[in-house]
Formats: structure tokens, sequence, C-alpha cells
């Protein structure tokens, strides 16, 4: 029997149930390895108290979330060397992909955990998984060198064949696939491994290494009981600034229609049954108290329609007393689909507006949705009686000033129930990310992107400073408009100057909650 602690190093102070922890810990104790959780997310030394930053600039609607929390202000390092001690785990393992690729903070923490499992490097092996690993193993390994071996791709069962290894003592791993091995002369990559088509091949995914106060959850004004929760894996689309396109990259999925989608789509999206799907989610109701269950499916309607109907009967005929928040594209959503959404208890909904412009969406990032679309997507919801959310991105390159103006102008027509807004990210490996660089606008390898805590744009089109400014007042502008955005400018970067002594005199990377 192996040892495996995790490290959930979640920096936003809030409950996350990152899937890839219940995914890997499932599995891993079918094996009958050992597995415990060291969560830092509740570290007062380690947050940047997101939910606070976002609810500040109307991001989110105010609740008394902090009173369901105890923070803890010890320390986040001496507590996990304690705990490293009592355990003595053989491998610590951190960072995954999933359905939760990228949102919520999560493409940040292959960084965030190795500032601390650096420490152990002697203590015990040290592996990891992500989008960077997947990307570009060599650039992380260089610059994070005390990883000993980084899993590409899904790694529910590489880290299970790595952790079969050692429990049978034998010291080499490269009869693993999916592999980049940390060597002191070279990186060693193994073939890939294939791509997981059957969801319910993994064992029942286990929630139970979180603590109770995780699975609280501010939504829409209300403090309930959540957890991130996937169906699916995958997104037929491969606009060029989405973590998607390298996982279909990885595993040979690089070749794409004139609409943006990829060839064999079938073969890459992938799901839970319906019976699956609810045999989790009553076990979470009723073990958890679970009652909203956030899937992080990357396009939850292009599940297959066959699952999404047979859930739907199973969810409508059943007792549970739950709703859905699902993320999709304006293009799913018709008259048809309303009573499917309605069945499956969905009672909200993100999708991608990214910028106004249709033109720059479907010539710079191949993301192919028409205006009208969306706006009557947005319609057709709300006359439904189901919750809105647009999501918006600002610096992105090549994007100026009045392409942020027009996106603002286009949310106070759709008017969605939430307005959401982001820094555009370059995530590694992604075609938009190797322009920018190309272009100067980020650096080659970017280790602290978090699209809504900060910018690391060095854009000159839109400057950082501009940026964080309409960050902040992004919501302000959609519910009041842009006749006094001036004079909201002058009014900002004053109190930018006040609070650090001049905002404007050198170009903050960051935006710190």
């Amino acid at each position: 029997m192996a040892k495996i602690l995790f490290i959930n190093p979640n920096k936003w102070g809030r409950g996350i149930t990152a899937i890839w922890i219940p995914a890997h810990a499932g599995l891993l104790r079918e094996k009958g390895h050992e597995v415990e959780l060291f969560d830092a997310t509740f570290y007062t030394e380690w947050t940047v108290d997101e939910i606070g930053y976002n609810t500040q600039n109307g991001q989110y609607k105010p609740t008394d979330y902090k009173s369901h929390i105890t923070y803890n202000d010890g320390s986040v390092v001496e507590d996990l060397k304690a705990k490293v001690a009592e355990f003595k785990p053989d491998i610590i393992f951190w960072s995954a992909i999933s359905s939760h690729i990228h949102g919520e903070g999560e493409y940040v923490n292959i960084q965030y955990g190795y500032e601390l499992a650096e420490l152990f490097k002697d203590d015990a092996l040290l592996v990891t998984a992500g989008l960077q690993a997947t990307a570009a193993p060599k650039d992380v390994l260089s610059g994070l060198s005390a990883i000993d071996i980084l899993i590409r791709g899904e790694s529910e069962k590489a880290l299970g064949e790595i952790a079969d290894a050692i429990d049978a003592k034998k010291n080499s791993f490269e009869a693993i696939n999916g592999l980049a091995i940390n060597g002191p002369e070279e990186v060693k990559t193994t073939p890939p491994q294939p791509i997981l088509r059957d969801l319910d091949e993994l064992p029942a995914y286990d929630y139970s290494l979180f603590e109770p106060q995780t699975f609280w959850r501010a939504y829409n004004g209300e403090v309930v009981k959540a957890v991130d929760y996937e169906m699916s894996r995958g997104c037929i689309y491969a606009c060029e600034y989405c973590v998607e396109t390298v996982i279909q990259s990885y595993y040979g999925f690089d070749k794409t229609t004139r609409s943006g989608a990829i060839q064999r789509a079938p073969e890459y999206l992938r799901s839970k049954s319906p019976q699956r799907i609810m045999e989790e989610m009553t076990r979470l109701h009723k073990e958890q108290g679970v009652t909203l269950f956030r899937c992080q499916d990357t396009n939850f309607l292009t599940i297959t329609r066959s699952t999404l109907t047979e859930l739907a009967e199973l969810m409508d005929a059943s007792d549970l007393d739950i709703k859905l928040y699902i993320e999709t594209r304006p293009e799913g959503i018709n008259e048809k689909t309303i009573d499917l959404l309605k069945k499956l208890k969905v009672d909200g909904i993100g999708m991608g507006v990214e910028l106004s412009t249709q033109d720059f969406r479907e010539d710079k990032l191949r993301r192919f949705a028409s205006q009208d679309r969306i706006i009557k997507a947005f319609q057709v919801l709300k006359e439904a009686g189901i919750k809105r959310t647009s999501y918006n991105i600002i610096g992105l390159p090549d994007a100026d000033e009045e392409s942020i103006k027009s996106t603002i102008e286009f949310n106070r027509l759709i008017d969605p129930d939430n307005v959401t807004v982001a820094f555009y990210s370059p995530y590694q490996g992604t075609a938009q990310q190797k322009k920018g660089n190309e272009l100067g606008y980020f650096d080659e390898y970017e280790f602290h992107v978090d699209g809504q805590l900060r910018t690391m744009s060095h854009d000159t089109l839109v400057d950082p400073d501009t940026l964080c400014f309409y960050k902040a007042k992004f919501k302000d502008l959609v519910e009041h408009g842009l006749d006094d955005l001036e004079a909201m400018k002058a009014e900002y970067f004053r109190e930018q100057a006040a609070q650090d002594g001049g905002v404007g005199a050198s170009t903050p990377k960051r935006v710190s909650a």
C-alpha cells in the first residue's frame, strides 16, 4: 500500500471542491492505497479573499458566507510540515486535469502547490499534473525543478500506476505512459496514455476528503451546500484562447472544421452514464447535504442528447431537492431545450459572450457564435425563468478599449441576471498564448495566471491599469451605462493613487484582492 498526500493549494479563500481530488481519491482508495488531503484554502496567510474582491466589484451578490467559515491563523507551512511528519507519504500530489480545467483559480495551482510541496522533496516523490504539464512539460520542470514527475493528460490511472509501482518497490516509472520524468541530465517523456473513453471506468468520486466547511458556497445572495461536479469531459469546439485545445492536441484531436469544431468530436466528448450521475448526486445530497451542483462541464449541452434525456427523466422523477448551475454556449439554447433544462433542475446557466465584436471572435478567436444567437439565447432563458450569467473577457491581444466599451453595451442589450468579467489569461500552449508572446504582450511562460485576480498583460493597446479599472467597474458600467465613464475613471485612479502612491506611476501586473 502506497501513501499519497494531496495538497489543495487553492488561494481563493472559499470552498472549492476541485474535481481532481475526489476523482483521484476514489481510484487510489479502490486500489488499496491510503490517501489524505492537506487543504490550504482557509489559511488567513494564504488566502487572497477572492469572494471579498468579487463582491466588492459586483460580480457576486453580498452574503454572510464568512460567518459559515472558520479561518486558520496558523502557519500553512508549519502545519503542512506536521502533516507530512505524521502521515509520511510516499507521494505528494497536487493539480490535475478534469472538466474543472481553468476556472476557480485552478490553472495556477500547479505553481501554488509547488511553493508548498518543494519543501518535501527528500521526504516523498513529488508528482503533479495539469494543463501546463500537458502543454509544456520541459518549461514547467525548468521553472519548478524539484518536481520528480509530471503527468500529462488525464492523470487518474497514471497516478494509480505510479502508486502501484512504489508499492511493488520498483525504481523506474518509464513503463508508465503519459509521464515527463525529471532526471539529472534530461527530461524523459513517455508516450501519451489512451484517452479515458468511458468516465464510468473511474470509481465513484470520493468527496469525503474535504472538511465540512468546504461545501459552503455563496450563490445568488444565498449560502448553500455545493460541490464542483463533472458529468463529462471534453468540448467539441477549438477556440484559440481556451485550454481545451491543449488537451485536444495532446490526444490527437487537432484538426478542425470551418465552423471551429474538432473533427471526430464524438470520440473526444465523453460522459458518465445517467445512472452513475444519479447515484453520485443522490449520495452527495444525502451524505453531505449538497443542494447545488456547480457543473464544470466545458459545454453542458454537447453531452449526448440521449444521456441528458435519460438523466432528465431520472431527476424529474426523483424527490431530490437540488439544483444545477451549468455552462454552455448560446447555440445550444432554444425553445426545445428549455423543457430538458427544467427537468434537469437547472437553476442557472453561464455563457461566454467573451467580447461583443463578432468579427473579432470569429477571425481572432475562432469562436463562431452570432450576435443574434446570443441575444436569442438570453431572451429564451429569461422567459423560462432560468438565471443567466454572461462571461466576458478583457485584455485579449489586439482588442482595444473600444471593444471593451462595445462589450459593455452588448451586455446592457442582453440584460443578464449576473455579469462576470475576467482578465484574458495566456494559457500555456494555446494559439492566443503563443501569439501574445510573439507580440510581446506576455512573457513566454506566465507563472501567476488567474483571470479573476490579476492581469499579466504588457500590452499598451489597453494598459494594465486601465484593464484593472474595467475589471473593477464592469458591472457598474453595464448597469448604468457609459455616460459617466471618464468621471468614473478619474475617481478610480485618484483612489488608487491615494492607496498606493500612484497606480499610474508603475504599471502593476497584478490586482490583489
